[in-house]
């Protein structure tokens, strides 16, 4: 099995080709010169590695939450392959990627579904969405649970909320839950230093791949026609909009991405 992975999320770009075990080929897109490089380099690589892109078995594309140009130009490039090539399409969030990149504390099972007296291990990304706010997501078991746009006062909020709706709906039970935050900014994990997160490198193409094969096998594609970029974003309206509530804005689902 062939794919083709494509992240222009964050600062830097990247791109790999990878078979069903392994990456084959990697290359960078520095200093956000996806709208660019992005396809000259994919064409490049594919040669590097031997491979002819209409023998791949399916397109990866990181779809954001980043840089909306960049977020843009990967996926309206994934699009335009998989439509050319007549290949299916796997959309995975960045947020998700940063997520499978955590280390998991010691004793905690591997299976998504945790039986009554294992631990129930959650995992929470953080990435910086500039104007003081994060994008933040909550995984268990490599499920989605929620993505949203949070300030740092509704992030410290909602890690306390979580701690104490998890103990309650837990009690009695024999589980315990523990949970592990994880960012890939320093910048970030100086901002939430009180919470000790993991501070790792930050998520290239190739860092998908392991999420990627999951939904291939089980056939979770996504519509190169109607999928969307996960913006995970308010509107003008909305930032400049006379405050009401304190709520996070919650991104709606699309096809192929767990609930949140």
């Amino acid at each position: 099995m062939k794919i083709l992975l494509i992240d222009t999320c964050g600062a830097t770009g990247s791109i790999a080709l990878a078979d069903s075990t392994r990456p084959l080929a990697v290359a960078t897109l520095p200093g956000r010169s996806a709208a660019e490089r992005l396809v000259p380099a994919i064409h490049s690589l594919a040669a590097q590695a031997g491979i002819a892109l209409h023998s791949l078995d399916a397109i990866a594309v990181v779809h954001g939450p980043g840089s909306f140009t960049g977020v843009r130009v990967g996926l309206s490039a994934a699009k335009g392959l998989c439509h050319a090539l007549n290949l299916p399409l796997v959309a995975i969030s960045r947020l998700a990627v940063l997520a499978s990149l955590a280390q998991q504390p010691a004793g905690v099972p591997h299976s998504s579904r945790p039986h009554r007296d294992e631990w129930v291990h959650r995992v929470r990304a953080l990435l910086d969405a500039g104007r003081g706010e994060f994008y933040s997501g909550l995984y268990a078991g490599g499920l989605c649970l929620r993505e949203s746009l949070l300030t740092r006062g509704q992030f410290l909020a909602s890690v306390d909320l979580a701690a104490t709706n998890s103990a309650a709906s837990l009690a009695g039970h024999g589980r315990e839950q523990q949970q592990t935050l994880v960012v890939c900014e320093p910048a970030v994990a100086q901002s939430i230093a009180e919470l000790a997160p993991q501070l790792v490198a930050e998520p290239a193409a190739v860092s998908a791949l392991p999420l990627a094969l999951a939904r291939i096998r089980q056939r979770a594609f996504d519509d190169p026609a109607t999928i969307d970029a996960n913006y995970l974003r308010r509107t003008d309206a909305e930032i400049f909009a006379k405050p009401v509530a304190a709520a996070p804005h919650l991104a709606a689902p699309h096809p192929g991405t767990p609930s949140r």
